[in-house]
């Protein structure tokens, strides 16, 4: 395929259980730099996936009676099956227990052995099995883990270990001159702060459970599930698919990776811990890494553990997969926490999508039905002063919303477009239509006035695809238009006029019926 390429990754999710609002919002706002990247004619690769091993997936088949290997294909076609509900566009879907990411591992974790990055160990420590991580005496808050706040165990086994303490200046180094790695600034200075204490050499293998990937120099060994699961970014791609770490196909074409989107609760694995493995093997390293903040309802992090987490279905059956997707991209400023309610996410329906929005496609689709016969008017050669303020709306649109994509402002964006929305509806309250159809000498005005708000709501529609993309493929659809997935240069199609007059128009039903709150 030709075109740029453009490689965006998700974390990939743990299988002891079902995916709710929080793995959902991460992979929502992938798909959505996904989908505006094609629009800008990129070759875009976006990977998400699974991660199967480790302790605690274990446990979880113990608990349901069941070996891991039956748990773990048993929950992945959840996970599937909720992407294609909120019209996810991934590219690939890995798991971890797939062969080409075990063999890709091995091939990683040989090549580490092989130049001594990774020597054998004694352990004595603290373990978190939720978290599937080691603590020292003095990180553990009043003795319990720092991370999930649940009783810890003390563990003696012998272990593999990274040489993750002479990468510390490497890492320092990273992020003091490379600013753009890490986003947003908070994560970057958490992550700088958290390697300047001092980086111990990290526990690769465990031997108190078998669910995992064998090391392949000892086979009494598992490979750490953290370890393992950072692997995937690359394996995916066919690293170590041949048993030697070629970069070629795939691999050469999208690694090393445009952004790679992770919660902010991980940053630490994908920010300082991946790099340095990454460095050590040789391999480029990705151009950054996003750290979002978490979705809170009440205040609390909405998780699985927590019984908080609501699932994607039942939100999309009441309100529809592109409001859903809106939502949660337009009200949470991506990087930040934020707090998500169902009250909020009624007002902000009907808001933005019933009142500014579908009012204002319903209003206009139904007039060209009325005073042209469902067919567009053609371009008007004069210009009045409001008709320029409606056009400037829609000429700096591009601009701004690639400036908040580059930054992954995805609030930002819809706000660029809502600017273009909000400006045609306020353009046809002036220029009230319904008064210049009255008269046959204004006829000529009312055709100018509906061309241009027609025209504009067909630019606002090719800037909304990428967060709500049927509704977007429904207007144009409506006006006429060609397969809007189609569009590889967005900048180009959205320049004024791109609207054929003859084009016929369709009213269709409203595309966001208003709801209630006691629906």
């Amino acid at each position: 395929m030709s075109g740029k390429p453009f490689y965006i990754t998700t974390p990939i999710y743990y299988v002891n259980s079902v995916p709710h609002l929080g793995t959902a919002y991460t992979t929502v706002a992938a798909d959505a730099l996904a989908r505006y990247r094609r629009m800008t004619g990129h070759d875009v690769h976006f990977l998400t996936g699974l991660d199967e091993h480790g302790q605690k997936v274990a446990q979880a088949a113990e608990e349901n009676g069941v070996s891991p290997q039956e748990w773990v294909d048993r929950i992945a076609p959840a996970f599937k099956e909720v992407w294609e509900l909120l019209d996810i566009t991934n590219d690939d879907f890995i798991r971890t227990t797939e062969e080409r990411h075990e063999l890709g591992a091995q091939a990683f974790l040989s090549k580490l052995y092989e130049q001594g990055d990774i020597y054998k160990g004694h352990y004595d420590g603290w373990y978190c099995v939720p978290c599937e991580t080691y603590y020292a005496e003095d990180q553990l808050i009043e003795g319990e883990c720092p991370s999930c706040g649940r009783e810890v165990k003390f563990l003696k086994e012998d272990n593999y270990f990274f040489r993750l303490s002479a990468y510390q200046d490497f890492l320092v180094d990273l992020i003091e001159n490379n600013p753009s790695f890490i986003e947003p600034r908070t994560r970057r200075n958490e992550v700088l702060s958290f390697v300047n204490s001092g980086l111990k050499d990290l526990s690769i293998s465990r031997t108190t459970f078998e669910w995992g990937i064998p090391l392949p120099f000892d086979t009494d060994h598992v490979m750490y599930v953290w370890f393992d699961a950072l692997l995937n970014y690359i394996t995916a791609l066919g690293y170590g698919e041949n048993g030697e770490p070629e970069f070629s196909g795939d691999l050469g074409r999208f690694w090393p990776a445009d952004v790679q989107f992770v919660g902010k609760d991980i940053i630490r694995f994908h920010c300082a811990i991946w790099p340095a493995m990454l460095h050590a093997a040789g391999v480029a390293l990705p151009k950054q890494v996003f750290a979002h903040g978490f979705l809170l309802t009440k205040g609390e992090k909405m998780s699985k553990s927590k019984g908080n987490a609501q699932t994607p279905a039942s939100l999309v059956e009441r309100f529809g997969v592109d409001a859903y997707r809106y939502y949660f991209l337009r009200d949470v400023n991506f990087g930040q926490d934020g707090s998500v309610s169902m009250e909020s996410m009624v007002q902000r329906y009907n808001g933005d999508l019933a009142n500014d929005w579908g009012n204002l496609c319903s209003r206009l689709f139904n007039m060209i039905g009325k005073y042209f016969d469902g067919v567009v008017p053609p371009m008007p050669t004069q210009l009045t002063d409001t008709d320029e303020t409606l056009r400037a709306y829609a000429a700096v649109l591009p601009e701004k919303y690639e400036d908040a994509i580059q930054s992954l402002d995805f609030s930002g964006a819809l706000e660029s477009v809502w600017d273009l929305v909000k400006g045609t509806n306020y353009y046809i309250e002036n220029e009230a239509p319904w008064g210049l159809a009255k008269a046959e000498e204004t006829r000529p005005r009312l055709e100018a006035v509906l061309y241009n708000a027609l025209e504009a709501v067909r630019i606002a529609a090719l800037f909304c695809f990428p967060v709500m993309p049927n509704t977007s493929s429904d207007v144009w659809t409506r006006l006429g238009l060609g397969d809007i997935s189609a569009v590889k240069d967005i900048a180009a199609d959205a320049q004024w006029g791109k609207l054929p007059a003859g084009n016929s128009v369709t009213t269709g039903d409203p595309l966001f019926p208003r709801i209630y709150e006691d629906e």
